[in-house]
């Protein structure tokens, strides 16, 4: 499994932090920075999602034939064990709230009457999401003005 490979790297990461390398400020260091704290889940919720970087969108999709933006959380999550609600919106209004988005937290956007979209945040500005019809799973950066202008908050289903 593709993803065994990745937790295998993470908890390689973990072990190298804890025998000593995080005290040099190195870039390494400062990956092996975002790692720590990571639960088993989040792993697995960003490799799964790694994964689907490339995946073609398809309304209404959630398996790795096509996705739409909540499509593709559903199947992230619940290939970490976790169950979310379908739709955006019922994302965005059911689960537990995040003030600061960690790696593997869900970030939404919309209008203040409704979340119309959803990504996976990936860490370092980063969001993993299926932008549309006609594209595919991509991760962008998050400091444009269009997503800054139609963010409407975080949740953090995972531990």
């Amino acid at each position: 499994m593709p993803c065994a490979r990745g937790l295998y790297v993470v908890g390689l990461f973990i072990l190298m932090m804890l025998s000593g390398c995080a005290g040099r400020d190195t870039a390494l260091d400062e990956r092996l920075d975002d790692a720590q704290g990571l639960s088993m889940e989040r792993a697995m919720i960003l490799c799964h999602a790694q994964q689907a970087l490339g995946t073609p969108y398809r309304f209404g999709g959630n398996s790795p034939d096509g996705l739409d933006c909540s499509g593709l959380v559903e199947m992230v999550y619940q290939a970490a064990g976790i169950s979310v609600p379908r739709t955006a919106d019922q994302q965005f209004r059911q689960l537990p709230t995040a003030e600061a988005p960690r790696p593997g937290d869900l970030l939404f956007f919309g209008s203040r009457q409704k979340a119309t979209h959803v990504g996976i945040y990936r860490g370092q500005g980063q969001m993993i999401h299926a932008p549309g019809s006609g594209r595919e799973v991509v991760s962008v950066p998050l400091d444009i003005d269009y997503w800054q202008q139609r963010f409407l908050g975080a949740a953090s289903p995972a531990p």
